[in-house]
């Protein structure tokens, strides 16, 4: 057989491990994509898997340029994915929904990503690796990380709020995650997180980082800053807000566009600080 064929018959092979894969996952994932588009926290779930084919697509050259089959890596990972679905079916009635979409999700791609060790090696794995694991980014974040992930924003948040309002000089008390202004009372809540802007902006520099830094520690650098960044813009937000209920109009935070749906205009600010710090990154690398 021709180098050709045998290609073709390795891409035939992992094709129908792909189709294996989506008929195992298919209820799951249909649901998932139902409540990702529902969810302020999963809108971005649908774009992940065109990102991932992106990157397999662009990087395909050094991807498959020396193939060989995996036996033991990617029939373990196979298995691995056979059972997380399995224990998934069996434990459906004691999950909520997230909770089950994010066992069945994490399944499927564990069983895909042994679908490929195994078709094309560990070479070609390593090769892909980053395309592969961005597939992660799928699953929804499990119900007791989620809550945690919050709390820990709101405090974050709550602080930035504590210091600018040291700041502007304006009298206030704060209990907690609530602030007293003259006539006025506001709460940091859940929804004031900036959970849908962090997991945006996390994203984002995960995959600025793989196409411009050449350096893992200063990705993860890139990566930690979105936090201080996030809770910085967040409290910026709020008091913006605040100020604007308590001297302009109280609407400004009941019922304005500010409120609801300003969030972008915070957002590309931040972009911008991200991006000044990936451009230092980077020059330190070229320098280097």
């Amino acid at each position: 057989m021709d180098i050709k064929g045998y290609f073709d018959k390795r891409n035939f092979f992992f094709l129908v491990c792909g189709v294996v894969a989506i008929f195992m996952f298919y209820v799951p994932l249909k649901e998932l994509t139902k409540f990702s588009l529902h969810s302020m926290f999963y809108s971005h779930i649908c774009l992940i898997p065109l990102v991932s084919a992106f990157f397999m697509f662009t990087e395909r050259k050094a991807i498959f340029s020396d193939l060989k089959y995996s036996y033991r890596g990617g029939i373990s990972l196979l298995i691995i994915g056979a059972i997380l679905y399995f224990l998934g079916r069996k434990l459906h009635g004691q999950l909520n929904q997230n909770d089950y979409s994010s066992l069945m999700t994490f399944a499927g791609i564990i069983f895909l990503n042994g679908s490929f060790l195994l078709c094309y090696g560990a070479r070609a794995f390593r090769a892909a690796i980053f395309p592969l694991l961005f597939l992660i980014f799928m699953v929804p974040i499990p119900v007791f990380l989620m809550d945690r992930i919050i709390h820990v924003l709101l405090i974050g948040s709550a602080a930035a709020t504590d210091l600018l309002f040291k700041l502007t000089g304006i009298p206030y008390i704060r209990e907690g995650f609530t602030f007293h202004l003259p006539g006025i009372s506001i709460e940091i809540a859940k929804v004031c997180s900036g959970i849908r802007s962090s997991l945006a902006l996390f994203i984002t520099m995960v995959i600025a980082g793989h196409l411009f830094l050449q350096t893992g520690w200063k990705t993860v650098i890139l990566v930690l800053a979105v936090f201080p960044i996030t809770v910085f813009k967040n409290g910026i937000r709020i008091v913006t807000i605040t100020l604007l209920a308590t001297y302009v109009d109280e609407k400004f935070l009941t019922n304005s566009f500010l409120h609801h749906s300003g969030g972008f205009l915070f957002f590309i600010p931040s972009l911008v600080l991200l991006g000044l710090i990936l451009w230092w990154l980077r020059r330190t690398e070229v320098q280097g």
